[in-house]
């Protein structure tokens, strides 16, 4: 479930991201009244089995089995929680009603990671947002030239123009990122956790600093949950 809204007095539509079918907006009527034999299994970070019936302009949810109930372990965790919704919400920009098999298993399994705290919810954030703009076609470099292909590693980064960039495509005034932060980069977008977790934190905050910028350039009208992820 990537996010919900109220409809009338008892209903909810519901954003889905399907393993098949993309993105898909559904009701769930009388979802919000306290005898609803639907109840939790549709709230956001839920993995459920559903069967729908599909309607003229929205489907309705008829059926609802409960998968993997990440959702509460989630949300008692503040820095777990903001860090979810940043998935989501990059979720629901980057995937539409084509699909995306990978951008689904991507998304579950970033948010089974949260709710079991296994790296990090900054760490996890960050690993997720890189791999989901590559999988739409946005993939970083962080070792050659983004622009010319010129053999790595260099310092400077442009998230303009994809990743780092050697000194002679460098713009004036390009940030320079320390040989740490380069290989963290690389380490997140791969999944390379063991070198991740070990990372100075001075490290790690300017990796953050880095992705931020790349997502919110490649995302047209940015993240807004972004603004409040616990760092």
């Amino acid at each position: 479930m990537l996010r919900t809204q109220k409809l009338g007095e008892a209903d909810r539509i519901v954003t889905l991201l399907t393993r098949q079918h993309g993105k898909v907006r559904a009701v769930a009527k009388g979802v919000r009244r306290t005898a609803s034999k639907f109840g939790a299994r549709l709230e956001p970070f839920m993995v459920a089995d559903l069967q729908l019936y599909e309607g003229r302009s929205l489907d309705v949810i008829t059926q609802a089995e409960s998968i993997s109930s990440y959702g509460a372990l989630i949300t008692a965790d503040y820095s777990s929680y903001t860090a979810a919704s940043a998935m989501v919400e990059t979720a629901d920009k980057l995937t539409e009603s084509e699909g995306s098999l990978q951008q689904y298993l991507l998304l579950v399994g970033a948010l089974r990671s949260l709710s079991r705290h296994e790296h990090g919810a900054s760490l996890t954030l960050d690993s997720y947002l890189l791999r989901a703009l590559s999988m739409a076609g946005w993939a970083p470099s962080f070792q050659d030239c983004s622009r010319c292909g010129a053999r790595g590693p260099h310092s400077a980064v442009v998230v303009q123009l994809g990743g780092v960039v050697c000194d002679t495509c460098a713009p004036p005034g390009s940030p320079r990122l320390t040989a740490d932060t380069i290989a963290l980069l690389g380490a997140l977008l791969t999944g390379d956790w063991d070198y991740a977790k070990q990372s100075a934190e001075q490290t790690k905050a300017q990796a953050t600093g880095v992705v931020a910028a790349y997502t919110q350039w490649h995302l047209e009208r940015g993240l807004r949950s972004l603004e409040h992820v616990s760092r």
